[in-house]
C-alpha cells in the first residue's frame, strides 16, 4: 500500500465542502466501568483509570492491546517476544519471562478470566471496552493487582440482532477478517453472540540468512462466544467462551540493531488456549444481591529464539565456535471460583448509611514447564518441572455515606497463598504465607459535576521462585512485596458536559520490591529476581476530553513519574536510580474533526521519556514521539477507515539487553535493542447491522 494514499485522502477530506446536512458529532462518552464491585460511570468511580472504547480501537487499526496502551498515562510495556506482553503501571511490573515462574504485578482480565501470566491473549476484535486501573487493587483483585489491572470486556449478546463484519489490509502483508453475530436465540429467554477473527502479518523483520520476511510474523485466530440466559427478572446466567490459536514467530534481535536478522534458527511465540467464565447475578430481594463466577482456562505456550542471533561459521570459525537456541514450553491450567454478596437499596446497614460487599475467592493455577537450551561448546540445559499455586481469599468493602456529599470507603482482603515448586534438578520449594491488602478512602461530591477523592491503600504480591541452578541457595526464594499508596484526585465535568477532566496525584512506597536482574556469564546471562529494600514511586496523571463545538473534539493525557530505588546495593542500580521501564513522562494529544455527516478525521501524537531497559545495566531506550491518524467515511451501515500508525516511521524500542553476544567484537558487552512498530498504514472496512 502506498503511503501517499493517506496524505491524499486526508487532504481531500479537509478541503471537501461540507454537506448541507447538519454535522452530527459523537457525544462525549459516558463510560460504564467495572473498577469497583458495583459497576458505575467512570466519572463517578474514585480511582485513576483510563477507559478505551471500540471507536479508539478501530481508529488505530489495533489488533492487540500493545497497539493501544500508549494512550494511557504512566503505563509502559516490554516486548522480548512477538508482542508486548509484559506491562508496567507507574513503574511497577515484569519485563520478561524465561525459565523461572512469573508473578505478575499487573493483572490482565478478559471477560472475568485471569490471563495475567499469558498476555498474548489480549487480542481486540469484538472487544467493547478496555479499562486500565492504576494503583494497587488489593481489595478487588488481590495478588495480581499490585500495580494495577487491565480489564478487557467483549461485546455482549443483546435482544437485538447485531451483525458486525470487519476486514483489514495493511503494510507488511497484513490482512485480517472477522465476523460477529449476536441476538436472541429464544425470545426473552436466551441470547447469544459469536465472534471469529483471523489476523495475519509478515511482521516487521527481514531475515537475510533464511531469505524470509516473515520470521517475526503474526498468525492469530480468536474465537469468542457469549450466552445470556434470562432465567427470570431477577436472575441472569452468563457464559463467556474463548478460543485462541496464536502461532507467531519471534526473530527480533540483531548484532547491528537493525531490522535485518541473520538468525539461522528463528524462534516462535505460540499460545493455544481454551477458556470459559460462567457468571450468575441474582437479585434475591430488595436487600440482597448474590453473584458468582466460575472460570477455567487451559493454555499451551511455546517460546523460543535463536540465542546467538546468527549462523554457525558466520565469522571466523575461531571466533564463532558455538550455536545457541533456547525453547520454553508451558502448559497452564487455571481454575477459579468467586462468590459475592452485595447489599441492595433496602439492605444497607448502620441505620441505612452503608452499602456492603463480602466475598470469597479461590484460584488454582497449575503449570508444567520445560526448558531446552543448547549453547554448543558452552553447554546445554534441560529442565522440567511443575509449579502449582493456590490463592484463597475473603474480602469485604463498606461504602458509608457520612453525609449527602461525603463517603467513606473501607475495604479489606485476606489471602492465603500456597505454592509447590519442584523440578528435575531436585529443587523443591513450598512457599506459603498470609497476605493482607485493602483500602481506606474518602469521596467528596463537591457538586453534581465534580468528585474529589483520596485513598490510602495497600497492595501485595506473593513471593516467588528462582530456578537457575547457578544461583546460590539463598537466591532461590523471593520474598513478598508490599506497596503502600496514597492517592488524591478530582474528576470534573465542565461547560454543560462538553469538557471532562481528570487529575490524580499519587505517592507509593514499595517494601521488599521484587526486582528483575540478570548477570552475564560469558555469552550467556542468568536471569533472576531478588528483593530491593525499598523504592518510592510518585507522580501525576491527568486527562481531558473536550468537545469544542459540533465539529471539533480534543483529547489529551499526561503522566509524570518519579520512580527510584531508596535502598538497593546491587550494582549498577544503587540507591537513587530510576526503576527500569519507568519513563519520567508520557503524553498523548490529539483530536477529532467531524468534517461533515459522513467524514471524520482523527489524529494524535504520543510520546514518552527515555527509560532504562533493566535494573542490571545502563542501556536505555531514547525518548520519542510518534504520530497516528485516521480518516473515516460512513455510509449507511458501512464504515471505511484509512489509518496509519507511526506515520513518520520513528525508530523506538520496547526491549533491550546489555551483554556480549557478537563474535566479531570478541563478545564485548554492548547494548542490543528490539524495535517497536514501524510506520504501518492500512484500510479497514466494516459493516454493522
Amino acid at each position: 500500500m502506498k503511503h501517499a494514499y493517506l496524505t491524499t485522502a486526508v487532504l481531500t477530506a479537509i478541503i471537501a465542502p461540507p454537506l448541507n446536512a447538519e454535522v452530527t458529532p459523537a457525544d462525549l462518552p459516558s463510560m460504564i466501568v467495572s473498577a469497583d464491585f458495583r459497576p458505575g460511570e467512570a466519572q463517578d468511580t474514585p480511582v485513576s483509570l483510563t477507559s478505551l472504547d471500540e471507536e479508539k480501537i478501530e481508529s488505530r487499526g489495533a489488533q492487540h492491546i500493545e497497539e493501544l496502551l500508549n494512550l494511557t498515562p504512566n503505563v509502559n510495556l516490554s516486548s522480548g517476544a512477538s508482542r508486548g506482553q509484559f506491562f508496567q503501571i507507574r513503574g511497577i511490573g515484569e519485563r520478561s519471562q524465561f525459565a523461572a515462574p512469573l508473578n505478575p504485578s499487573v493483572g490482565l482480565i478478559i471477560d472475568g478470566i485471569d490471563f495475567s501470566r499469558s498476555a498474548g491473549a489480549a487480542t481486540l476484535f469484538d472487544i467493547e471496552q478496555v479499562e486500565v486501573l492504576r494503583g494497587p487493587q488489593g481489595t478487588r483483585f488481590g495478588t495480581n493487582g499490585l500495580a494495577g489491572t487491565i480489564s478487557l470486556q467483549s461485546k455482549q449478546a443483546t435482544e437485538e440482532l447485531d451483525i458486525n463484519f470487519e476486514s483489514t489490509l495493511a503494510d507488511y502483508n497484513t490482512r485480517a477478517v472477522g465476523l460477529a453475530v449476536g441476538g436472541p436465540i429464544i425470545e426473552d429467554k436466551l441470547l447469544g453472540r459469536i465472534a471469529v477473527h483471523q489476523h495475519l502479518s509478515d511482521g516487521y523483520m527481514d531475515n537475510d540468512f533464511v531469505g524470509r520476511d516473515n520470521t517475526q510474523n503474526h498468525d492469530e485466530l480468536t474465537t469468542r462466544g457469549h450466552l445470556k440466559w434470562l432465567v427470570s427478572n431477577d436472575l441472569t446466567v452468563d457464559l463467556n467462551l474463548l478460543h485462541l490459536n496464536i502461532d507467531n514467530g519471534y526473530d527480533a534481535f540483531t548484532f547491528d540493531n537493525s531490522r535485518n536478522s541473520l538468525a539461522d534458527n528463528p524462534g516462535e511465540d505460540k499460545q493455544h488456549t481454551n477458556a470459559f467464565a460462567l457468571k450468575t447475578d441474582w437479585r434475591v430481594s430488595d436487600a440482597l444481591q448474590l453473584q458468582s463466577k466460575l472460570t477455567y482456562s487451559n493454555s499451551n505456550l511455546v517460546y523460543g529464539y535463536d540465542a546467538d542471533w546468527g549462523f554457525t561459521g558466520q565469522f571466523d570459525p575461531a571466533l564463532d565456535p558455538y550455536i545457541g537456541y533456547e525453547e520454553f514450553k508451558r502448559q497452564r491450567e487455571n481454575y477459579s471460583v468467586e462468590m459475592r454478596a452485595l447489599s441492595n437499596e433496602d439492605g444497607r446497614i448502620f441505620n441505612g448509611s452503608t452499602d456492603w460487599t463480602i466475598g470469597f475467592y479461590h484460584l488454582d493455577q497449575r503449570e508444567g514447564f520445560e526448558q531446552d537450551s543448547d549453547f554448543g561448546i558452552f553447554g546445554a540445559t534441560y529442565l522440567e518441572g511443575d509449579y502449582d499455586t493456590q490463592n484463597t481469599a475473603v474480602f469485604g468493602q463498606l461504602d458509608t455515606y457520612l453525609t449527602d456529599k461525603l463517603t467513606l470507603i473501607s475495604g479489606l482482603r485476606v489471602e492465603y497463598f500456597d505454592g509447590d515448586y519442584n523440578d528435575s534438578n531436585n529443587l523443591e520449594i513450598n512457599p506459603d504465607e498470609w497476605l493482607f491488602g485493602g483500602k481506606l478512602g474518602l469521596n467528596y461530591q463537591i457538586n453534581e459535576d465534580q468528585l474529589a477523592y483520596t485513598s490510602f491503600s495497600r497492595g501485595y504480591k506473593s513471593g516467588g521462585v528462582n530456578n537457575n541452578a547457578s544461583l546460590s541457595p539463598n537466591q532461590r526464594e523471593i520474598e513478598t512485596e508490599y506497596v503502600w499508596s496514597l492517592e488524591a484526585g478530582l474528576k470534573s465535568t465542565w461547560l454543560q458536559g462538553d469538557l471532562v477532566t481528570n487529575v490524580s496525584a499519587f505517592y507509593m512506597k514499595r517494601k521488599d520490591a521484587q526486582v528483575k536482574n540478570s548477570t552475564a556469564v560469558g555469552v550467556q546471562f542468568i536471569d533472576f529476581n531478588d528483593n530491593a529494600a525499598e523504592a518510592t514511586h510518585l507522580g501525576l496523571e491527568a486527562d481531558m476530553d473536550w468537545l469544542l463545538n459540533e465539529q471539533v473534539r480534543l483529547l489529551g493525557s499526561v503522566g509524570l513519574l518519579d520512580a527510584e530505588f531508596d535502598d538497593y546495593s546491587n550494582p549498577p542500580v544503587g540507591s537513587g536510580r530510576r526503576v527500569a521501564h519507568s519513563p519520567a513522562y508520557q503524553f498523548s494529544l490529539g483530536g477529532e474533526v467531524y468534517l461533515n455527516r459522513d467524514w471524520t478525521f482523527k489524529a494524535n501524537m504520543e510520546g514518552k521519556d527515555d527509560f532504562y531497559f533493566s535494573n542490571s545495566h545502563n542501556a536505555k531506550s531514547g525518548s520519542y514521539v510518534i504520530y497516528n491518524a485516521s480518516l473515516e467515511y460512513r455510509q449507511d451501515n458501512w464504515k471505511f477507515t484509512l489509518w496509519g500508525r507511526n506515520l513518520f516511521d520513528k525508530d523506538y524500542y520496547t526491549r533491550g539487553f546489555f551483554f556480549g553476544n557478537d563474535p566479531a567484537i570478541t563478545y564485548a558487552e554492548r547494548s542490543y535493542k528490539q524495535f517497536g512498530e514501524p510506520r504501518v498504514v492500512g484500510l479497514t472496512v466494516s459493516y454493522d447491522y
